[in-house]
């Protein structure tokens, strides 16, 4: 008998509520038949939309939530209205009770960084979470983190980083080693912060048998697929991830604006067609939809405030991946071999919450 994975599912959260992430939900549901859901929100709202699903309905419940986070409120706003009767709080809650396998969520960043660390604890031996986007690269995709959760690192929190992300990668790529890059501003091992060269001397002497540390890699290689897992710290992460999604929607201006700049522009897409509709499924940013929270004792899925219901249930087919895989299981083996080669103890969380 196949074992379901339940997901509990923040469905007020984002720029478009249940509207959008119920139907990404059925849209997940049809390709893996062992998923089941807990919606969590205005059950006058989230209720017909299930119902109008009826495979949807068959798998999933529906609790009320009195509270919907915004996607403006400030993480310590949202902790006080929120904490333990809205929507977000109790989709994370439901992980911890072991009443769902992950947490689902398109709302505001902040609030959810904040509800996870109060809510979930941190997985022993780190002591910061980290975000982990997949990106997608000319050579297919590879994983960046982190993207966002916290600002700063020192060397020992980017080679956990390196450890959490290479176990995300045997699970999204099926690769026994995936090749891990520290991002820098060069390649040379005398250029960078002394954090990050501490970190590339560090992942050298560990020689872990989980990953392959290929040393540094700049901005540029990110796009071509370098390596299987970026690894920086939140705050060039965050800049390099909203870098490449207003790149990419900068070049997708420029090709609509020569393509209808002329009779003979337009002849050409007609002739073409083909080859920009492939180009557009590949800068599709939905189908890479779906950020991971790295170091929690939880699989936490954060999909993007605005995406449609592609991209929503791409992230939740990602939160699927990562229950169905035992990512914790891999990250907690990778960091007690480490921590036991090191004679390591846990970590004690000393992170601050955001703002």
């Amino acid at each position: 008998m196949t074992t379901s994975v339940r997901i509990a599912l923040d469905a007020m959260g984002g720029d478009h509520g249940p509207e959008v992430i119920v139907p990404g939900a059925a849209l997940a549901l049809a390709r893996h038949g062992d998923l089941s859901f807990v919606f969590f929100g205005d059950e006058a709202r989230v209720k017909p939309l299930v119902a109008a699903h009826p495979a949807l309905a068959m798998v999933s419940t529906v609790r009320h939530a009195e509270v919907a986070i915004r996607m403006d409120d400030k993480p310590s706003q949202a902790l006080r209205t929120g904490r333990r009767t809205s929507s977000m709080w109790l989709a994370i809650e439901a992980v911890k009770k072991g009443e769902a396998d992950a947490a689902f969520s398109a709302g505001n960043t902040g609030a959810l960084m904040a509800m996870v660390k109060i809510c979930l604890h941190m997985t022993p031996y780190i002591d910061r979470p980290a975000i982990a986007a997949i990106w997608p690269t000319l050579r297919g995709e590879s994983i960046v983190l982190d993207v966002g959760a916290t600002i700063g690192a020192d060397a020992q929190h980017l080679a956990d980083l390196a450890i959490m992300g290479s176990a995300m990668a045997r699970i999204v790529f099926g690769v026994e080693r995936p090749t891990v890059g520290l991002l820098n501003i060069g390649t040379e091992e005398v250029k960078g912060l002394e954090e990050v060269k501490a970190a590339s001397r560090m992942l050298r002497e560990m020689a872990l048998p989980t990953l392959d540390y290929r040393g540094f890699v700049e901005g540029n290689d990110i796009g071509k697929g370098t390596v299987d897992v970026v690894v920086t710290e939140g705050f060039a992460g965050n800049i390099a991830l909203k870098t490449a999604e207003g790149t990419a929607k900068q070049i997708a201006a420029y090709l609509r604006q020569a393509l209808c700049g002329s009779l003979w522009s337009k002849l050409g897409y007609l002739l073409a067609r083909r080859a920009f509709k492939a180009l557009e499924a590949k800068m599709d940013p939905r189908k890479v939809n779906g950020g991971v929270f790295l170091g929690l004792d939880g699989v936490v899925i954060k999909s993007h405030g605005g995406s449609d219901a592609v991209g929503t249930a791409r992230a939740i087919e990602i939160g699927y991946e990562m229950v169905r895989d035992k990512l914790l299981t891999k990250i907690q083996e990778s960091l007690a071999d480490r921590a036991g080669a090191h004679n390591l103890p846990p970590a004690a969380s000393s992170a601050s919450l955001p703002s």
